[in-house]
């Protein structure tokens, strides 16, 4: 406790209007949640909790960051450019980074950035370099009347929007991926269905390797001794871990099965270049006989066949005709028509 007095107590001295806000809430004993305006001075000394999110491009915030007393570690983590998943537990502070989906006007991409948080009893501060699927969500549900009972519970929440997002992303792409297969069930293969395959199995690589980072942080979390922190602090590891296991459990399956269509795409494209090849195979085999007999009676020799006979040209398109149906009904008696 007297370490977060003195944590609020520090911050209480800061610039009135803390630049490079994009939101912030204070969080009421009742676990409400209420919006604060971010050009207007925010008062650190009031009952409550804070949840502060900066936009860390933003090169304003960066010395407010350095200069507040979070551990060096945390503001270390905050201000870096690191692009791996962590999470980190001293005394009195938690802090890591969590991978995301980025977020469009209104809906989620399949590029992925960071979410860097740093969190006591009494605050939460968070920050991106792009707008965020999981600190966007949270807000609105915030702003709906969710209630929270610590800054944990918060953190949690933003947990759970990630694994929503991803949810949400992984049942796009199962839709996607059973529209592929009902059409390759049906015959109607189309040459750009490979290529959409291919990306489908690249975005759910992508997703499971960003939810193995995120699952292992919280095995990790779930197995470490947190006695030592306050109940405001502690993290339902186990349950945020069971979560992600299942959903990329979910991920693992869309990228087989989108690894087993792309195969079996590739196995029917194989097999109608197979038939059309038959097919030239047998036009020419059928063509190879009437063929010899042009070229035979196309030599400048003398003593050809016909020549002296004035249907002749007519004996010769009758003999290659013949010779095709002769060619035809051998090939039909050996099966190669089968």
């Amino acid at each position: 406790m007297a370490e977060a007095a003195k944590l609020v107590g520090t911050i209480a001295n800061a610039e009135p209007a803390i630049p490079g806000l994009v939101w912030a809430f204070r969080l009421h004993g009742d676990g409400g949640a209420e919006a604060l305006p971010i050009d207007q001075p925010i008062e650190f000394s009031h009952d409550g909790r804070l949840w502060l999110h900066f936009n860390l491009t933003d090169a304003r915030a960066r010395p407010w960051i350095a200069s507040s007393q979070l551990p060096p570690l945390a503001r270390e983590l905050l201000l870096s450019n690191d692009t791996f998943q962590q999470l980190h537990v001293i005394d009195h502070c938690v802090y890591g980074v969590f991978s995301d989906l980025v977020r469009e006007i209104d809906t989620a991409t399949e590029e992925t950035a960071f979410l860097r948080f740093a969190m006591t009893e009494h605050l939460l501060i968070s920050g991106r370099h792009q707008a965020l699927c999981s600190a966007d969500a949270t807000r609105r549900v915030l702003e709906g009347g969710y209630r929270v009972d610590n800054v944990a519970h918060l953190l949690e929440k933003i947990v759970d929007e990630v694994a929503d997002t991803l949810d949400r992303m992984a049942d796009k792409l199962g839709q996607e991926i059973d529209d592929i297969e009902e059409r390759i069930l049906a015959d109607d293969a189309k040459p750009e269905m490979r290529r959409n395959l291919g990306r489908l199995r690249r975005t759910c690589v992508r997703l499971h390797r960003q939810l193995t980072g995120l699952r292992v942080l919280f095995h990790r979390l779930d197995q470490k001794n947190t006695d030592h922190l306050s109940p405001a602090l502690r993290i339902h590891a186990g349950k945020l871990a069971q979560r992600l296991d299942g959903l990329d459990h979910d991920i693992v399956e869309l990228r087989e099965r989108s690894r087993l269509l792309e195969e079996e795409l590739r196995f029917k494209n194989e097999e109608e270049s197979n038939r059309h090849l038959h097919t030239l195979s047998i036009v020419t085999s059928l063509l190879l006989p009437p063929t010899l007999i042009t070229g035979i009676f196309g030599m400048n020799t003398k003593g050809l066949p016909l020549t002296e006979v004035e249907t002749g040209f007519l004996w010769a398109a009758v003999l290659m005709a013949s010779s095709v149906a002769a060619a035809y009904l051998f090939m039909r008696r050996t099966g190669i028509f089968k």
